[in-house]
């Protein structure tokens, strides 16, 4: 399984579900060009869009015929299986900005969990339905997401192996985030710097825990 950062909450996870099996590409929250980066491109078999907000939600920029989850719920395509669970964009139940998708992706004996634009604590059953996960992808930037003090508390309430940071401050964006790398500091823990892409083979993650994997953006 191979991941690359299109820069805000995009990624590109390419994965082979089952020995011999075709490379499945999935994509997470495409952006459009006026957040000031250069949209995703390229075929795409899934995509997971969290929210539909301009800078989450533009498939439009992914050729091929995808199959586009953008509600809760259980899916299975390709051997690929996603599930969806229900957040907010903001810590008042979704009466600032709306409702968030939380998306669990499990292939290769190995569990993904994308945060998308998540504004708030999770709950208890919120905690339950999203399990146990290898890769976190969290929202650290603030301002119309979790800050890095609520991503700290987030990590510490999911606990996964990896911690993949996203919708921070790079060069080039316009949204109005922070750079978001405050709880790392703070935590404690490993930090890997500059992957451009990150590969994960099953039992890679076997000994690994609560390590944070900034990626360079490969736009």
């Amino acid at each position: 399984m191979n991941i690359s950062w299109y820069g805000h909450s995009c990624f590109k996870i390419q994965t082979k579900p089952k020995r011999g099996a075709e490379e499945v590409t999935i994509f997470t929250d495409p952006f459009d060009k006026s957040i000031g980066l250069k949209p995703p491109q390229g075929n795409a078999d899934i995509i997971l869009v969290s929210h539909d907000h301009f800078d989450h939600n533009n498939t439009k920029s992914l050729k091929g015929d995808p199959f586009i989850i953008d509600a809760c719920g259980e899916y299975s395509f390709k051997d690929v299986s996603v599930e969806g669970v229900l957040s907010y964009h903001d810590n008042e139940k979704g009466a600032l900005r709306g409702l968030n998708n939380i998306y669990i992706i499990r292939s290769e004996e190995t569990t993904i969990c994308h945060l998308g634009d998540l504004g708030h604590l999770l709950t208890e059953k919120q905690i339950e339905d999203i399990g146990e996960i290898d890769i976190l992808m969290v929202p650290t930037g603030g301002n119309y997401t979790l800050d890095a003090k609520g991503a700290e508390k987030v990590i510490n309430q999911i606990n996964p192996k990896i911690i993949i940071p996203m919708h921070y401050k790079i060069p080039g964006l316009n949204v109005e985030v922070t750079n978001g790398k405050e709880f790392a500091k703070e935590l404690g823990l490993e930090v890997e710097k500059g992957v451009k892409k990150f590969s994960v083979k099953v039992g890679d993650l076997r000994d690994i825990q609560n390590k944070v994997v900034f990626m360079e953006c490969c736009n």
